[in-house]
């Protein structure tokens, strides 16, 4: 069943709360209804939290699925239960007259299996041992979020989606969900992402891993059952991940090499510069919102990720015969996820003779630009979905 409520939301976002017709949800599965993982074991049961805006119209036609990236969550545009945090984050894209218009969409946001703001993951309990799952989680893929949120649109009666949109690992469940549901997916946008994780980006998350399982208060991922959280092996992880966000252009003009409250150097290992400051304060604020053992499995869905590997190796086999139409998006100065990989799918959907448009933006504020005031991509991506809404028969 679906238990919704409305956002409760602080007194200066109620009415955008209203105006964005913002509903907090979550889905309960049983254990009549396991979700298959590609582990080859099953999950039961288990819960989708997820967030709505906007209005499902009568024939169910406007659904645009939005897919978070890592260290995101379901709050797309609206108040962040945890942070207090108001706007969500993506507030450029979600709301009346922006390209995710919300007087014309119905947008829907799943917590990511795995995860911690709701849906089931390893801080949940165990209903076969009454404890915490910790480690004892099984590990979750891509393709296991994405069969989740097959499941979640099922059980809400939505048959297909008009478009699927999503950055870097949102972008990658954009890729698995065009792959594996094509019949259901009219179009989709992969932002800043690639159809495999690169060596790099796993050697990334394997050091912040580490970290995290080097903090003695990890206690063998056990920590919530023995009271404790390896908050300092967590914001290790996030500082590294951090300036894998940024570029050194951005980086350079935010900070340079500007001493954070002081006038000189002080020859010690307190936080001199304003970038030790500002990776330090990231730190600290993420272990506040965010559970080690989820940025654990969810990392590790990230470095299993190859859509290829699924279709022959042949990524071109991942999209034979797709009726998707296919706008994807990368950012000059994203290191994180290269322009080249983003090229290599738009290859794929060019070889598999997919409707697909492709452009790289222009901008020095690297891989977290598609999060960011970026005018090209509003634009792009508001010309490219009124144009499938209008082969939808949703605008005229």
């Amino acid at each position: 069943m679906s238990d919704k409520r409305q956002l409760q939301a602080e007194p200066d976002t109620d009415e955008a709360a209203r105006r964005l017709n913002a509903v907090a949800a979550e889905m309960h599965f049983g254990p009549e209804t396991p979700l298959a993982l590609d582990s080859g074991v099953s999950l039961a049961p288990f819960t989708i939290a997820y967030q709505t805006y906007g209005t499902l119209n009568a024939a169910k036609s406007n659904v645009v699925l939005v897919c978070h990236a890592l260290t995101l969550d379901q709050y797309v545009a609206s108040r962040n239960p945890i942070t207090g945090k108001p706007g969500g984050w993506w507030p450029a894209m979600v709301g009346p007259g922006l390209p995710l218009d919300t007087d014309r969409y119905f947008i829907i946001c799943p917590n990511v299996i795995g995860g911690c703001m709701g849906t089931t993951g390893p801080k949940d309990i165990d209903p076969k041992t009454g404890k915490p799952y910790g480690l004892s989680f099984p590990v979750i893929t891509i393709g296991d979020m994405v069969r989740a949120q097959a499941m979640l649109l099922d059980r809400l009666g939505i048959a297909d989606i008009f478009c699927v949109v999503g950055g870097s690992m949102g972008g990658m469940q954009v890729l698995q969900w065009a792959a594996a549901y094509p019949e259901r997916v009219f179009s989709a946008i992969p932002l800043a992402t690639a159809a495999r994780h690169s060596a790099q980006n796993i050697a990334f998350h394997e050091v912040g891993r580490q970290a995290i399982m080097a903090d003695p208060d990890w206690r063998a991922g056990n920590y919530l059952a023995e009271g404790t959280t390896p908050s300092k092996g967590l914001a290790v992880a996030r500082m590294a991940a951090h300036i894998t966000y940024l570029s050194e252009a951005a980086l350079h003009r935010k900070f340079g090499r500007n001493l954070q409250d002081r006038e000189k150097i002080t020859y010690g290992f307190d936080a001199d510069f304003q970038i030790e400051s500002y990776l330090r304060h990231q730190g600290l604020t993420f272990v506040d919102r965010f559970d080690a053992n989820s940025y654990l499995y969810i990392t590790r869905a990230m470095d299993y990720f190859d859509l290829a590997a699924d279709y022959g190796g042949v990524l071109a086999n991942a999209f034979k015969g797709t009726k998707t139409r296919f706008c994807v998006v990368s950012f000059t100065s994203d290191w994180l996820f290269p322009t080249s990989e983003s090229r290599q799918t738009v290859h794929a959907l060019n070889a598999a003779a997919a409707n697909v448009s492709f452009i790289e933006i222009a901008t020095d504020k690297g891989h977290d630009a598609f999060l960011l005031d970026e005018p090209e991509m509003f634009a792009t991506l508001g010309g490219f979905i009124g144009s499938a809404a209008r082969r939808r028969g949703l605008v005229k």
